[in-house]
């Protein structure tokens, strides 16, 4: 009776003891239940989580988490590990065996993936797989810093960049009704920015753990994100009635000379209007200085710190201006075409703005002028990339729209690999590296200003429009 009692009194005694860790865990629980719902919440407001946008937002930000986490891997046995010279040959060693192969696959990458339209899902969850396997490959490298660990950060960029011209290509697909391209871009790029200002310190602390901590954890979030991927809603993977678009050539034979059977010729970045072009002129020169900014400072700040800080924090505060600079453009990037400020005007205002910064900084250079040359790329950067994104969303015809978005972000890409060369083989001087990259926005501003604002006069301005009526 007492073998038959013990069951009893010992569920009897362990009732209360599991009433009381299910409140515990109840507790424990409603921070991070309450949070995903938070974010849940804003990431499918507004029709973003009936058109699919809210889970392109979701998995951008898993992404650009997944990134900066290899980065930070990268950057300590790539940069922060060895004396400054031999910090030096490294990077330069990462540029030639990970960046000039990339400037070969770069213009490679679009047209491949315009063949495969009806594969965007299984192409972005190929990517973050990718990154997945290779981040692994790479935890057993990063401690020697071998040869071996430059064509898995070859690899790891490729799918990375691919994954980018996809993405760019699929947000048309999932505006919710009643949004622009640009609010759409603009919510999908603050959800990366902010996953990375988060990911960034906690890479950091796991880096404390060990060398190849990060990236066990940029493992974990590419395969959730791979997972993402599959589960983005069918329309992703539709291509009715797009057409490949040229970024400049001005049309491809099909068959039937250089028209199609329409008698029309296939449109292109060209052919649909200067603005276009010359919007991605800017832009080209704002991404050729964010990549010369990236590699230029990294060393210069290590030779050279801010008075008063370390290397580290040097770099950190500079980041963290550029960071900040890119989320508030992001941020206002709809308030100020919702004003009736055309695209055109923007993206000059934008780089006349930079390239004025840039002159200032190489006359008076100094630790606060690098801060805020950082901060305003950041911020005109941003602002030019949601206005590039709307001028190709008004003049690119719908049936090449998608196609246009990929063959434009490669050359942005490239333009950002072409800047980072320049400053690696620049001298450590502060002056002259301004100087250079007053110059790179300088190019850019005389081929672009003035072809945006005339076409920007030749638009009747949406404020003297005629309104509709409401009934």
């Amino acid at each position: 009776m007492a073998a038959a009692r013990s069951p009893a009194r010992s569920e009897d005694h362990a009732g209360p003891l599991r009433r009381a860790g299910r409140k515990v865990g109840r507790v424990l629980h409603l921070p991070f239940s309450g949070t995903a719902r938070g974010i849940r919440k804003a990431t499918h407001a507004h029709g973003a989580g009936e058109s699919g946008l809210g889970k392109l937002i979701e998995l951008h930000a898993v992404n650009g988490a997944g990134d900066v986490m290899i980065t930070v891997a990268l950057a300590s046995t790539v940069f922060f590990s060895v004396p400054t010279d031999e910090a030096r040959g490294r990077v330069a060693l990462y540029l030639a065996i990970t960046m000039a192969p990339f400037t070969l696959l770069a213009p490679v990458i679009g047209p491949l993936l315009d063949r495969v339209p009806h594969g965007r899902r299984a192409a972005m969850a190929g990517a973050m797989l990718t990154r997945a396997v290779l981040a692994v490959l790479l935890s057993g490298l990063v401690a020697t810093g071998g040869i071996e660990l430059y064509p898995a950060a070859l690899g790891v960029l490729v799918a990375s960049k691919a994954y980018g011209v996809v993405r760019s290509a699929v947000v048309p697909r999932l505006l919710p009704p009643g949004f622009s391209l640009v609010k759409a871009n603009s919510r999908v790029t603050l959800a990366g920015l902010l996953a990375t200002g988060v990911a960034a310190p906690v890479g950091a602390g796991l880096h404390l753990l060990g060398s190849p901590y990060p990236l066990y954890g940029a493992c974990a979030l590419f395969l959730l994100g791979t997972f993402w991927a599959l589960r983005m809603p069918p329309k992703v993977d539709s291509a009715k009635g797009e057409r490949r678009a040229h970024l400049l050539a001005h049309g491809e034979k099909d068959g039937k000379g250089a028209k199609g059977a329409k008698g029309e010729k296939r449109p292109n970045l060209r052919t649909v209007g200067p603005s276009v072009l010359h919007g991605l002129q800017a832009n080209a020169a704002q991404r050729m200085l964010s990549g010369f900014l990236i590699f230029f400072l990294a060393f210069l700040l290590r030779e050279h710190p801010l008075s008063g800080q370390s290397a580290a924090v040097s770099l950190g505060i500079v980041g963290v201006a550029a960071g900040v600079g890119n989320a508030c453009g992001t941020a206002v990037g709809s308030l100020l075409r919702d004003r009736g400020q055309g695209p055109e005007v923007i993206i000059a205002t934008m780089i006349s703005v930079v390239c004025g910064t840039a002159v200032l900084t190489a006359v008076f250079f100094g630790g606060v002028m690098v801060a805020v040359l950082g901060a305003v790329a950041g911020l005109t950067q941003a602002l030019s990339k949601l206005s590039l994104d709307a001028l190709i969303q008004r003049d690119v015809p719908e049936s090449v729209r998608t196609s246009a978005f990929a063959r434009s972000e490669t050359a942005l890409q490239m333009a950002w690999v072409v800047g980072g060369g320049i400053g690696i083989a620049l001298p450590l001087n502060g002056t002259l590296g301004m100087s250079v990259a007053a110059a790179i926005l300088a190019l850019g501003a005389a081929l672009a200003v003035r072809g945006l604002l005339a076409e920007a006069r030749r638009r009747p301005n949406p404020e003297n429009r005629p309104k509709a009526r409401v009934a």
